[in-house]
């Protein structure tokens, strides 16, 4: 059995090995084969969202995820909740693959809490993860036993963690409720400006909006601004993700969206790459930002706070909401941020 003092060792050399895989280095120590970079290859191939940046970018923010004095702040919480056991508990992964390696938060806490990770790869996304579970096989080989993959139906399974959209949900509460489960539906993320803002903090939140195509339930799909707000200067930050233009899947839905705008008659503000839409929905598709002005930041903070179970992140200050992620940071959570806001590592040590 792998202690947990030893999966903390694991999971830093985890993430030594993939800031080192980033930087285009090897770590002969562990002799893993080349398939890391074959999955991150055959992932560009496969899915055509997956960019070479897009998954780099999901390496390293898990790279960063894992450092050990994070690893060891998380588990301090639930200290008390370890349990020594011969019998862990087999838990089936239904995996997710809007973006790259979506998932891995959910494979971490199955292992170090002690469990049996069984996934379910997504059509979208079936190269990355097992790539990376067997670098960590090859870190500790005790691994190989606690860590399978299947692109058919799970079987086998005591437990479930499933994530997916709102139809999809209701075919996971369906097949999955008789058993202990998370299952997660459609957030979005939103962010809210209070007008004074600098020049950065606005570039930092296009980082916020654009990375992944937009496709993640951490990317700001609507922001609230002041009546007062020029949104030129909103328009003006974005300016270093117009790169994005040049990918063929995301201009066709740029160049399909406004067109349909403008059959429908609909005002759009046109950023150059994207366009901004005035719309009450939290939900805006590939390319689509929408926005709402504000006069009372009360009623902003009352919305939100009866519509948290639709919300996956607030961006913004501390001013306006004090749980808000920083400019910047929503495609960078922490151990402790935990989707849809289900506490997963307790659900999976009290099994």
């Amino acid at each position: 059995m792998i202690t947990l003092d030893e999966h903390i060792d694991n999971f830093g050399k985890l993430s030594d090995f993939l800031s080192a895989f980033i930087l285009g280095k090897t770590n002969p120590e562990y002799h893993v084969p080349k398939c890391l970079a074959e999955a991150v290859d055959n992932s560009m191939i496969h899915n055509g969202y997956f960019t070479k940046q897009n998954i780099f970018l999901a390496l390293n923010s898990i790279a960063i995820m894992l450092e050990k004095d994070k690893i060891k702040k998380w588990i301090h919480h639930y200290e008390p909740l370890f349990k020594t056991t011969s019998n862990p508990c087999k838990v089936g992964v239904v995996l997710a693959g809007n973006i790259p390696i979506v998932g891995f938060h959910d494979f971490l806490c199955v292992l170090v809490s002690g469990n049996i990770f069984m996934g379910k790869l997504s059509q979208n996304d079936r190269y990355l993860l097992p790539a990376i579970a067997e670098v960590l096989s090859a870190i500790d080989n005790r691994y190989k036993d606690l860590i399978y993959f299947t692109e058919n139906k799970l079987e086998g399974f005591d437990a479930v963690i499933a994530t997916g959209s709102n139809n999809t949900s209701r075919y996971f509460e369906y097949y999955f409720g008789k058993y202990p489960h998370i299952i997660r539906k459609n957030r979005n993320s939103i962010a809210v400006l209070a007008g004074n803002e600098t020049d950065d903090q606005l570039t930092l939140l296009a980082a916020d909006i654009f990375s992944y195509f937009g496709l993640g339930c951490r990317n700001v799909s609507k922001i609230y601004i002041p009546e007062s707000f020029d949104l030129q200067r909103f328009i003006d930050a974005m300016k270093p993700f117009s790169f994005i233009l040049d990918h063929h899947k995301y201009k066709n839905n740029y160049d399909y969206y406004k067109t349909i705008f403008i059959m429908d008659k609909r005002i759009i503000i046109d950023g150059g790459f994207f366009l901004l839409v005035e719309d009450p929905s939290m939900y805006s598709p590939v390319s689509v930002i929408n926005f709402e002005r504000y006069s009372d930041i009360n009623s902003v903070q009352t919305f939100l706070q009866e519509h948290s179970d639709s919300i996956q992140c607030i961006v913004g200050s501390s001013s306006i909401d004090t749980a808000a992620v920083p400019f910047g940071k929503a495609q960078h959570p922490e151990l402790w941020n935990y989707a849809d806001n289900s506490d997963t590592m307790n659900f999976l040590l009290t099994l």
